[in-house]
């Protein structure tokens, strides 16, 4: 049996007071809007107990909501009504109908099989000898009992607008634990992401999710955004990084090339670090320590659908905390990535390499990377980590990294030596950057078929990072200019990467390198050393 949701996520959070018992003037005419109403079930065998019931329910109204009454005249009939309106308020059960328990099976059945906790059963018997009372409320999960007898028209008004109340409460309690179930859960997606893109992108799904809590059909009917505001343009200058509905092409436009003046007015009127939080509407600007700012705004078509102010504010609060993380997680990024390239540029500057070699092969190996399936936080560490592949060569003297020629087994022996000074060098770091660097300097210079060095590696004992590197820094290399050879032609590089496949190179990588070499080629002019 699975647990039931609350079964009318739009049901009206209750004001303080209950709103006034009021009854349609029958002559009043209909509303354009087609108005909630709350469902009411009467399971009787008796039609004329329906056509009784009917008259004296038809025309009340509780809380601005009439009643809609809905009919079944078995046990059965009313188990296929529930399940064909989950949302049912009220059951009035008969206890004798098809069988002399038929209401009683049917309750059953409600709660534990269909797995229905929210409708309010209220028994009605009219042979309260074969249902006893007492008997009947210890053993079954309903919520009223009456004799036929003593349900006068008032009573039953009475009775009815009891259990509404008592289902209006219910639903909105459950309401408020899907509500915080839904703040942790969005709360988790957005702290566990790492780049700004991928944290608005989460916002803005989740405050569509918040908004129409337990109506998922609902989110395909709502658009929202997020702008990062660019201090060197100025006061106002947002850009959007991520929309969803109408603003879905958005990202990258300037904000005010995407909403009117008074939009844009709304959000800049929002205080900083608040949300305002509105039928229809959810306007969020947000600071981080760094000075940064960001706007969101999310809106829905449907205006009518009531929202949980609380729930959405105290996500508010999460939103900011979040926007301030991943700020400084960016800003910890760049700065990680420009000494990476620094201490690459250095080793570079050491050796024969060309100035553009150490960011080409980041590239390069990011775009092998996202063509291979990797995962996105695997494809931009591999982009941090690829330019160190090389940084064990500050090790080698001069007169062997220089060398015009051919070397010498001694020289030679001495230069493989690269791969383990730059695995020594980075190690013992517990930083996902360096650690993976450490794996790259260790093993770029392994081969598919075991004849690569330094430890004669074979086949996936290579990591995968290594097996990357290792093709990209082949075809980087071959197309410059080195102290000691000339640049090679793209296609005769292309040939010795098909003629190194499977002994070299990892064969699916070739094939993937070979299939994608316009994009590699188009991607190494990006980065041209001229």
């Amino acid at each position: 049996m699975s647990q039931q949701t609350s079964p009318d996520p739009d049901t009206k959070t209750p004001a303080i007071e209950d709103a006034p018992l009021v009854f349609l003037d029958a002559e009043e005419p209909a509303s354009a809007a087609p108005l909630k109403t709350w469902k009411v079930l009467i399971a009787d065998d008796d039609e004329e107990v329906h056509l009784i019931t009917q008259m004296v329910l038809r025309d009340l109204v509780f809380e601005g909501r009439p009643l809609q009454l809905l009919s079944a005249h078995t046990g059965a009939d009313a188990l296929r009504m529930l399940g064909e309106h989950p949302d049912t308020a009220i059951i009035l059960l008969d206890v004798v109908m098809e069988s002399e328990h038929a209401g009683l099976e049917a309750a059953r059945t409600i709660r534990e099989t269909l797995g229905n906790r929210f409708v309010r059963i209220i028994l009605r018997t009219g042979q309260p000898g074969q249902a006893p009372e007492k008997k009947v409320i210890v053993n079954y999960d309903i919520n009223d009992y009456k004799e036929k007898t003593e349900l006068t028209s008032q009573r039953l008004v009475t009775t009815v607008i009891a259990a509404l109340r008592s289902y209006r409460d219910i639903v909105t309690i459950d309401r408020s634990r899907q509500g915080l179930i839904k703040i942790i859960e969005a709360s988790r997606d957005i702290f566990g992401t790492q780049s700004l893109t991928q944290l608005s992108s989460a916002v803005l799904l989740q405050i569509s999710a918040l908004l129409h809590l337990g109506n998922d059909a609902m989110l395909a009917r709502t658009s929202g955004l997020t702008a990062k505001l660019d201090p060197s343009g100025g006061e106002n200058n947002y850009t959007v990084i991520a929309g969803t509905g109408r603003f879905s092409t958005a990202s990258g436009q300037p904000l005010s090339n995407v909403l009117g003046s008074a939009e844009i007015e709304q959000l800049m009127q929002t205080p900083l670090d608040q949300a305002i939080v509105r039928i229809g509407e959810f306007l969020g600007h947000f600071s981080t320590t760094s000075g940064a700012e960001s706007v969101v705004m999310v809106q829905m078509e449907d205006e009518q659908n009531e929202v949980d102010v609380d729930l959405l504010k105290l996500f508010a609060t999460n939103i900011g905390v979040a926007f301030d993380n991943a700020a400084l997680d960016e800003e910890l990024l760049a700065t990680q990535s420009e000494m990476v390239h620094t201490l690459s540029k250095v080793v570079e500057a050491r050796s024969s390499e060309t100035g553009q070699h150490v960011v080409r092969v980041g590239e390069l190996s990011c775009l092998l990377a996202k063509l291979a399936g990797l995962d996105e936080s695997d494809i931009n560490l591999l982009r941090l980590a690829a330019p160190m592949h090389d940084l064990g060569k500050i090790g080698i003297p001069d007169l062997v990294l220089h060398k015009q020629g051919t070397f010498t087994p001694e020289e030679w022996a001495m230069m493989r030596q690269h791969s383990t000074i730059g695995h020594n060098l980075l190690f013992r770091s517990q930083r996902p950057v360096l650690k993976a660097a450490a794996i790259l300097a260790f093993q770029h210079h392994e081969c598919w078929d075991g004849s690569g060095y330094p430890n004669g590696l074979k086949g996936e004992e290579i990591h995968i990072f290594g097996r990357i590197v290792a093709l990209v820094d082949v075809f980087d290399a071959l197309s410059h200019a080195r102290c000691y050879k000339e640049a090679w032609p793209m296609p005769t590089i292309l040939d010795f990467i098909r003629k190194g496949s499977g002994c070299k190179f990892d064969p699916d990588l070739v094939d993937i390198f070979l299939a994608h070499a316009d994009e590699f080629i188009e991607l190494w002019n990006q980065y041209s050393d001229h």
